[in-house]
């Protein structure tokens, strides 16, 4: 059974929760990548997405260039250990809809990132069963928070099929 520090990625970049949103956005536009974690020293914290800079900070309005990490971030982060097997961390990631995982030693100190491309590179296991469970279409939160909060779709389903049809007719 593989585990996961066979898989993981090591040296992964981190953010601290009093960090801008500013300096996480630049760093994950560095390095091309969506999500950090974020760390207090050693110790993961929180996970901060790019997904979590826009529904959290700019949909609200927040400004951005005084907005924390510690604002907008996620503090329940799911994480595993090393030496879990792949098995049980697909299943985690399943469950919870998630495509990458900070992986911890028994302190919760951070020691490296576990992803779908890292199990698809390197980990064996499900993927195919992890990647459909992952891809599940979640229920929007319609909780209206934000100014956005409308009615999705741009319009009715009746101008878009006129447009539709005159485009087609000429």
């Amino acid at each position: 059974m593989t585990q996961v520090s066979q898989a993981m990625t090591r040296g992964v970049r981190t953010i601290a929760p009093h960090d801008t949103l500013v300096a996480a956005a630049q760093a994950m536009e560095e390095l091309d990548i969506g999500a950090l974690p974020v760390c207090d020293g050693d110790r993961l914290v929180g996970m901060l997405t790019d997904r979590d800079i826009v529904i959290r900070a700019v949909a609200q309005s927040c400004a951005i260039e005084d907005t924390t990490v510690a604002d907008v971030m996620t503090e329940d982060t799911v994480c595993c250990f090393e030496d879990q097997s792949i098995d049980e961390v697909q299943e985690q990631m399943s469950d919870s809809q998630i495509r990458r995982v900070p992986v911890v030693d028994r302190e919760k100190h951070l020691v490296g990132m576990l992803s779908l491309g890292d199990l698809a590179v390197k980990g064996g296991g499900r993927l195919d069963d992890t990647l459909e469970a992952i891809s599940q279409p979640a229920e929007p939160d319609r909780s209206g928070q934000s100014q956005a909060s409308g009615g999705a779709g741009g319009g009715s389903s009746r101008q878009q099929a006129g447009s539709l049809d005159d485009d087609v007719r000429h």
